[in-house]
């Protein structure tokens, strides 16, 4: 049985408008669900991406500076390499004309270097030889994953390779000029109770742990990698770099360049700034390797910019004093830009900080 009803040119028209206006409040709701969701976590493989936010594990939160645009980028992948007792944290500082650029690119594309890095050295090979009936013996080649047993002289190899191909990378897609920046990196890989610290650079990662007395203890996991550290000014020496301080930034010692004037670094290692890798500044991250108790309570990554002017302690009871994990990172990182102002005025560094906390 077929119905018809008689609508007006009027009506119609009307019932269009409306199609439309619903269309629109269709995918109004639908762009504003993406950016919410790609602003939580993204999905990538078994892997979940997170670029801000938080969690029942993490606490994330970045401000830009007084100049420019926020050149600091931060990321945690849970389920790192689809394993799900692994996590990665990292926190990059870019500088330089390009330095967003720089610690953005580091951001999406360092852990997915990584991720098949560490894949491919969890596969162990092993030959599993079978026997026929009649007595004849063959071999093939077996691939077993082992997981929790990679020891550190494997983690500092995959660290290595993927920091060189990053940089390669950098290289072609960012500045193939040189002069343009680059950024600093440090990450931590949490897998059970292991921590691998891979850093580049002057921020920093910091290790709350609770002392059988209860009260809370401070450690400093990275050595902020600066040319005051005799070893990195040995290098950079010998490369033919020179070190000395600018006369508008007479207490931070520089990296420069034979001749010429620019660019000064302030930092012994980076990413980028190619133009000064022949005068010593190295790309190789430095690796340590810690094993968790439970004493420890959580590990804090945050750019030069929150540690110049909060102490490890200062931190550390900071974040201790959020009223929810979730508001941790946001509290740091609100306290270091008041800090900032406190002590420059109008000038504040770009601050970020990442809280992973290691119990429930």
């Amino acid at each position: 049985m077929q119905i018809s009803f008689d609508v007006s040119e009027a009506e119609l028209a009307s019932l269009k408008t409306t199609q439309v206006q619903l269309a629109s409040a269709v995918q109004f709701i639908g762009v504003q669900y993406s950016k919410v969701h790609d602003n939580g976590a993204r999905a990538h493989g078994g892997t979940r991406v997170m670029l801000g936010g938080s969690s029942e594990f993490v606490s994330m939160y970045s401000q830009k500076g007084s100049s420019g645009v926020n050149q600091d980028a931060f990321t945690v992948w849970k389920d790192f390499t689809e394993q799900k007792d692994m996590i990665f944290c990292g926190v990059f500082d870019g500088h330089g004309p390009l330095g967003h650029k720089f610690s953005q690119c580091v951001r999406d594309k360092l852990p997915l270097i990584l991720s098949s890095s560490i894949k491919q050295s969890q596969e162990k090979v092993i030959k599993h030889i079978d026997t026929d009936v009649d007595g004849s013996r063959h071999s093939e080649a077996v691939y077993v994953e082992d997981n929790q047993n990679m020891s550190f002289s494997t983690w500092e190899g995959s660290f290595m390779r993927c920091f060189s191909e990053m940089d390669e990378i950098l290289a072609k897609e960012v500045d193939t000029k040189g002069f343009d920046g680059g950024s600093t990196a440090v990450t931590v890989i949490k897998q059970g109770d292991k921590l691998i610290i891979g850093n580049l650079g002057d921020s920093r990662a910091v290790l709350c742990r609770r002392a059988h007395d209860n009260h809370l203890i401070p450690v400093q996991l990275t050595v902020d990698l600066t040319p005051d550290i005799p070893s990195e000014a040995l290098r950079i020496i010998n490369c033919g770099g020179r070190i000395f301080s600018a006369k508008e930034d007479p207490g931070v010692n520089r990296i420069w360049r034979p001749n010429g004037c620019r660019p000064g670094l302030a930092m012994a290692r980076a990413f980028g700034n190619f133009c000064l890798k022949d005068c010593g500044l190295s790309s190789v991250p430095d690796l340590s390797y810690r094993k968790l108790t439970k004493q420890d309570e959580f590990v804090v990554l945050a750019s030069d910019g929150v540690w110049h002017v909060l102490t490890n302690s200062e931190v550390m009871n900071i974040v201790v004093s959020a009223p929810k994990k979730s508001m941790a990172a946001k509290l740091l990182v609100k306290r270091a830009v008041k800090a900032w102002r406190c002590k420059y005025g109008f000038k504040v560094d770009d601050c970020t900080a990442i809280c992973l906390f290691l119990r429930d």
